[in-house]
């Protein structure tokens, strides 16, 4: 049963009802009864913070209603003890995470532990499916179903935007027809007050940090009870924790709350919040799903939401009952984010939706699960195919490919076969295949999961001398993430720790980088949050930027550089890509407004720089948004296409996507990095040993040797293959810069200039910006924008 109910209505409590009412039922169980019992009911939660306050909830009522059933959490953070404890000794109700469900089919008592589950309960279903480890749950559920043959399951989520998939997802999937579980849908509920932060400081053209609203935000805590604070990236998090303390003249309690965090002090955290001892906290999302705390009367959103769905989770921390409305302040840290916000804005009163949709289930995933199966108890792959394709995100997985993923596991695939250590499982000469040895399944059990964090490289100048790169180098200049670095070819530069940078390549987890001698770094930035923008809230900015009639519900300085843009240039239509070309500084440039997110536009200016230089356009470099991208070069692009040499309909062509996006790939570290990623998910190379941990250079040593090592022998090795997909899918965004591609073709609007336009000043600022922190670089920037706009408006 899929339960879909608006933030505050109670759904989890209604979720537990049929469990709770089957074991008031049942009554006691009696003293010394042969066997004991097994576990009653499962409750799932993506978060280890909302099972905890789950059971705080829960524990309540059970005392009220004196009903014989004990509860108890199982996390990460749960001791070693307690999680072997209740392996032998199950509560009635456990609470717990994805990961630790993996973990406990994996275990040799996984039938006796099961053998009497009744009820699965997946709290905020659609941020579970939507990923690999929704894929690697929706295996683990397929096996208790195995196990446990009656168990009912109920999924809990107040945004949903395809309940269709959800309700696949909840019931086997078997017989060559889709099957769907039941679906209740209340209606209703107090609408949100939503409103964008009014302030009378200039809204920053650029940035991500917000630092202009820091004070108004300050005065919106003071006068609230309790105000949840959430931004995109933890690096967010701790910049604006830091400035509030800043300012913190009447010594307010407020606190931190993310991922990276000791767990300790989250828990400290959350117990202060549960005790109403804090005013404010600044989270990331690691408390913005489900957490039910009633004395949060306000949340604060800094930067933009990045979608609608997200939104509405998150204000509904605020008020949170059904008949009393959430109220929320968006705060956006540039421009073109107000228009983001005021989308989000509209979507959540209209009840619009954009949850991702959970996808094909990945490859990695799998073989990680194979393995587990194997761990727990010798299997018959035609038992396990069976049992792997009833679940939705694998049902039309084809027995070659299954075949593909045991022979994998077994051997590590054709290129490596002659290697025991990736031989991990063997067939029996019962036909069954079973674990190679006891270690196997204890470093399957320290590895389990797939959260891969994304690890900082060092930045190391070398020297470069006659063409080559040599010696070890001088001392680090900082540390860069690595997706950014990923992306870059060598002979790439960018700018860090003041310098213009040449990339020379990776080595280990160091990124080589030697002093670059021009002024024009290629790809100078890469800033913004953790999400993705979402296609329906950029769908919903390209239709208020086209629309005047919709400019009043923006505030006066958005509306006006609106209006300005429409007079020096023009607006992108809904379905139009417009280019805008114009001289500057001694270059020429090329500016285009997708609105498709940074991803798409970062493999997007890839793909053109490409094509520009096969034309004569000489182009220098280029930066992405998540509105908009810019090129620069040598050659007057805008003059090229008057002329006819630079044809806009052939620069953006499909096409771009086959050839063009394969050499690039072939040149670039990115399909390396996401290799590693898969390597560690499907378990050929282990993050943890008993005793200790490799470290991110052991990782990326081995990953590195074994991806040139099936390259060049085993091209289409099911691993490579699915880091294709996850590339396509995941950094590139490839589905979505197809469809963009699609929609303008014939919507192309060219408009040459002879300055900077309006809506190009964001972007324009971004070019060879290196995150500074500090006043004095917002007020440069806002001196900057300036200029920009004086200069747009065709002043001198």
């Amino acid at each position: 049963m899929l339960l879909i109910a608006p933030t505050g209505a109670g759904k989890t409590l209604a979720g537990f009802l049929p469990s709770l009412t089957d074991m008031a039922a049942r009554g006691k169980s009696k003293p010394g009864a042969a066997g004991g019992r097994s576990l009653h009911t499962l409750y799932i939660s993506p978060l280890k913070a909302l099972a905890v306050d789950i059971e705080r909830n829960l524990a309540r009522p059970v005392a009220e209603m004196d009903l014989p059933i004990r509860i108890e959490t199982r996390t990460g953070d749960t001791p070693q003890s307690k999680r072997a404890r209740q392996r032998t000794d199950p509560p009635d109700v456990l609470l717990t995470t994805p990961e630790q469900v993996s973990l406990l089919i994996a275990n040799q008592h996984a039938e006796r532990l099961f053998k009497d589950l009744r009820f699965v309960i997946f709290d905020e279903l659609h941020s579970l499916s939507a990923s690999k480890r929704g894929h690697l749950l929706s295996l683990a559920l397929a096996r208790l179903r195995r196990l446990a043959p009656g168990l009912q399951t109920i999924g809990l989520s107040a945004t949903v935007a395809d309940p269709e998939e959800l309700q696949r997802w909840l019931v086997p999937q078997v017989g060559g027809r889709a099957n769907h579980a039941g679906v209740i849908k209340v209606e209703g509920g107090a609408n949100p007050i939503i409103t964008i932060l009014e302030t009378n400081d200039r809204i920053p053209w650029s940035g991500h940090s917000a630092r202009y609203a820091i004070p108004d935000v300050y005065e919106t805590i003071k006068t609230h009870r309790t105000t949840l604070i959430f931004v995109n990236t933890r690096s967010q998090a701790e910049l604006l924790f830091q400035e509030l303390w800043r300012i913190n003249e009447d010594s307010l309690p407020i606190a931190l709350h993310h991922g990276s965090l000791d767990a300790a002090q989250r828990r400290r955290v959350e117990a202060a919040m549960g005790r109403n001892e804090l005013r404010a906290v600044v989270a990331t999302s690691t408390l913005d799903l489900g957490i039910d705390w009633g004395d949060v009367d306000l949340v604060v959103h800094v930067g933009a939401p990045k979608g609608a769905s997200r939104l509405a989770q998150r204000i509904g921390r605020s008020n949170h009952r059904m008949d009393e409305p959430s109220r929320a302040i968006l705060t956006p840290s540039n421009r073109f984010e107000v228009l983001e916000c005021q989308a989000a804005i509209d979507a959540n009163y209209v009840g619009a939706q954009d949850t991702p949709s959970a996808g094909a289930g990945a490859l990695d995933v799998l073989a990680q699960h194979v393995l587990g199966m194997a761990a727990a108890s010798p299997f018959d792959a035609d038992h396990l195919y069976a049992e792997v394709t009833s679940a939705e995100p694998y049902h039309s997985l084809d027995r070659a490919r299954f075949e593909k993923i045991i022979e994998f596991v077994a051997t590590g695939g054709y290129a490596l076969k002659s290697y025991d250590r990736y031989a991990r499982i063997r067939k029996r000469a019962d036909g069954l295949w079973r674990i190679s040895n006891p270690q196997v399944a204890q470093q399957y059990r320290l590895n389990i999961g797939t959260i891969v964090e994304a690890p900082m490289l060092n930045v190391r100048m070398v020297s470069r001398k006659n063409g080559r790169t040599g010696g070890r180098g001088g001392p680090p200049l900082g540390q860069v993430e690595e997706y950014f670095l990923e992306t870059l070819t060598q002979g790439d530069t960018f700018l860090f720790s003041g310098k213009v940078l040449r990339f020379e390549g990776i080595r280990e987890n160091e990124c080589l980088v030697s002093q670059a001698w021009n002024q024009d770094p290629k790809v100078p930035a890469y800033a913004g949050g953790k999400f993705p923008l979402s296609t329906y809230l950029a769908e919903r900015v390209r239709t208020m930027i086209s629309d005047p009639a919709l400019w009043p519900a923006l505030p006066d300085q958005v509306s006006d550089w609106l209006r300005i843009q429409q007079d020096v240039s023009q607006l992108p239509g809904r379905d139009d890509l417009l280019i805008e070309t114009f001289p500057r500084a001694e270059r020429y440039f090329m500016v285009l407004y997708p609105f498709e997110g940074r991803m798409a536009h970062q493999t997007l200016g890839m793909l053109l720089t490409r094509r520009l230089e096969r034309t004569g356009a000489r182009p220098l470099g280029f930066v992405a948004t998540d509105y908009s991208l810019a090129i620069w070069g040598l050659e007057d692009m805008g003059a090229m296409i008057a002329s006819g040499r630079l044809d806009p309909a052939a620069l953006f062509d499909e096409d771009m996507l086959g050839d063009d996006l394969d050499a690039w790939l072939d040149e670039s570290w990115l399909l390396k990095r996401t290799f590693r990623n898969c390597a560690v998910i499907s378990g050929l190379i282990e993050r943890r040993h008993p005793g200790k941990e490799k470290s991110g250079r052991q990782v990326t040593v081995s990953a590195d040797l074994i991806y040139d090592v099936l390259r060049s022998h085993e091209p289409d090795h099911i691993l490579l293959q699915a880091t294709r997909a996850d590339a396509a899918s995941g950094l590139l965004d490839i589905r979505r810069l197809g469809a963009m591609l699609k929609r303008i073709k014939g919507h192309i609007r060219h408009r040459a200039l002879d300055r900077i336009s309006p809506l190009a000043v964001p972007i324009m600022l971004e070019i060879g910006r290196e995150t500074v922190v500090g006043e004095a670089h917002e007020s440069i920037l806002a001196e900057a924008a300036d200029d920009l706009l004086d200069e747009a408006r065709g002043g001198n």
